[in-house]
């Protein structure tokens, strides 16, 4: 088995305590530096009442998959900044997939897009821009 890259084991070590992306049911396809690919099925307790994904899981899908690439570097990496904008709408047992990748980095803070597509579309549904603050501490000490 090889080794672990940096940005695997940063995913790892969140993952274990982010019980909100492990009730999503959230799997990783690819965790690169700077990049992340994230599949997700939609569940029925994440419908809103027109029976399509609630605004606010859509976002946090799309969070997830920011934390993990903006932390990929292995320096703690906070939210300063978040926005969404929804093109569509996903329903009930659609795969969802959401795509982090880094627009512009600097020693103190970073920006990136995400972009949540149908897993058999590459139709866009959701799109997300962020910005992190990036702390001096690692996050495998934390």
């Amino acid at each position: 088995m090889s080794e672990l890259t940096l940005a695997r084991k940063v995913y790892d070590k969140m993952m274990d305590k982010d019980y909100c992306s492990q009730w999503m049911g959230i799997s990783p396809l690819l965790i690169e530096e700077g990049h992340c690919k994230l599949k997700m099925t939609v569940k029925q307790e994440m419908l809103n009442g027109y029976g399509i994904l609630h605004g606010g899981i859509a976002f946090a899908f799309a969070d997830s998959a920011f934390a993990f690439a903006s932390n990929s570097y292995g320096r703690v990496a906070v939210s300063i900044n978040g926005s969404m904008q929804y093109a569509g709408s996903a329903t009930l047992n659609d795969e969802l997939i959401a795509e982090a990748t880094l627009l512009s980095l600097s020693h103190k803070k970073a920006d990136f897009d995400v972009m949540v597509t149908l897993a058999h579309s590459s139709e866009p549904l959701y799109f997300f821009r962020g910005t992190v603050y990036r702390k001096s501490q690692s996050v495998l000490d934390t």
